[in-house]
Order: C-alpha cells, then sequence, then structure tokens
C-alpha cells in the first residue's frame, strides 16, 4: 500500500489517494507510516517542480491534498501524542515576501506530533512580527522557511533584527525550503540548515537535549 500511495499523492490522484489513506488507516496502520509516506511523495513532486515537470499550480493543489490526508490522519496520530508533555516551544513562518506554505505546514505538522509545541506565524512574516513572536512566547528555538531567491535578504533580515533586539544570543535558529543550503545559512547567519521536516524534528531534538 506504502508504495501505491507515494505514487497516488505524487501523481495528484485525489480521489484514489483519499480512499487508499481511509483504508490504511481502518487496517490501523502505523500513522507515522502514512506521513513518513506523504513527505516522500511530497520530495518528488519537489523534483518535479524542479524539472519543470510540474508548475505552480500541481505545487499548491499537491499542497491541498497534503491537508487533506493530514486531515483524516491527524486524529489517529494525537490519541497518541496528546497524553505526552510538551517538550518545548518553537516558533516557525515563512519570512517576509515568501507565500510558499506547504513546507512550512509539514514542518509544523511534524513538530507538533514529535512533541512540541509550534507557534506558527504563517507566510510573507515580517521582520517586526518574527521578533515580537521570540518575545512573546521565550521560544528558544525559531525556524524560518523560504522557498524562492529573496527569501535569503529576508532570512538575513529577520536574523539580524533579533540580534539589535538583543534576543539572538538566546534563540538557535534553522532554516528551510526551496533553493535554501548551508550557503544560505552562512549568508542569513542561521544556526542550522534542514533538508526536509524530518530534519527540523532532529535538530529540535538535538536543542532541546531530547534523546
Amino acid at each position: 500500500m506504502s508504495g501505491d500511495f507515494v505514487n497516488l499523492m505524487a501523481d495528484l490522484k485525489e480521489e484514489e489517494l483519499l480512499a487508499l489513506t481511509k483504508k490504511r488507516l481502518e487496517a490501523k496502520e502505523d500513522p507515522q507510516k502514512i506521513l513518513d509516506d506523504n513527505t516522500k511523495a511530497m520530495a518528488i513532486v519537489g523534483k518535479r517542480f524542479a524539472g519543470g515537470e510540474y508548475f505552480l499550480p500541481e505545487l499548491v493543489f499537491s499542497g491541498e491534498l497534503l491537508k487533506q490526508v493530514m486531515a483524516l490522519v491527524t486524529p489517529h496520530l494525537k490519541q497518541s501524542s496528546a497524553k505526552a508533555k510538551k517538550i518545548g516551544k518553537v516558533v516557525i513562518g515563512t519570512v517576509a515576501g515568501d507565500i510558499h506554505d506547504i513546507g512550512l505546514n509539514i514542518v509544523e505538522f511534524m513538530l507538533d506530533v514529535n512533541g512540541y509545541d509550534v507557534t506558527s506565524l504563517g507566510v510573507d512574516v515580517p521582520v517586526e512580527k518574527f521578533v515580537q513572536a521570540m518575545k512573546d512566547t521565550k521560544s528558544p528555538v525559531l525556524g524560518l522557511s523560504g522557498f524562492l531567491t529573496p527569501a535569503f535578504d529576508a532570512m538575513k533580515e529577520t536574523v539580524e533584527a533579533l540580534e539589535k533586539a538583543g534576543l539572538r544570543k538566546d534563540i538557535k535558529i534553522m532554516i528551510g525550503g526551496g533553493q535554501m543550503d548551508d550557503e544560505v545559512r552562512k549568508y542569513a547567519k542561521a544556526d542550522a540548515f534542514g533538508k526536509d521536516a524530518m530534519a527540523a524534528v532532529s535538530l529540535a531534538n538535538k536543542w532541546f537535549g531530547v534523546k
């Protein structure tokens, strides 16, 4: 079922995908496996987009499919994760000038089910909003998401604003998204770059000392 699911999602076959998701849940399959397949399928969608096989409408539609699958899977996950005490707070958002939320939604979801108290500021988040959120939540971890190259500067400006506000020394900052890599991390003066949602969870676990 796993391989079929990945292919159906990557090929954007809505009805068959949702039917198979329900079937897997009814068969009492581990919801985490369905999420892992989600991540694999979204990686294929990302490659097809980068290779010019898919365009923005397909990318947006894949995000809608992801939301539908998550809506089905979430209640089954919450039963096991709700009992656990939250590990700590993480603030995430897509930087100013960028409106991509697919990766952001996956990261929020994966952090949440792995025990984090996540505040998502959404997309096109101005620098001041990030600064205010870090003051309000007192979160020690910030995740900055961006898909396009203009996000490089927005990330850098966000980190600089946190420095000016005297908050930077107490915060660990991770970046991720389409064009992001370790060179962008250096440019933005962030602490780490995560290539996908599971990398975001691994980084948070490392910074919070979760074994």
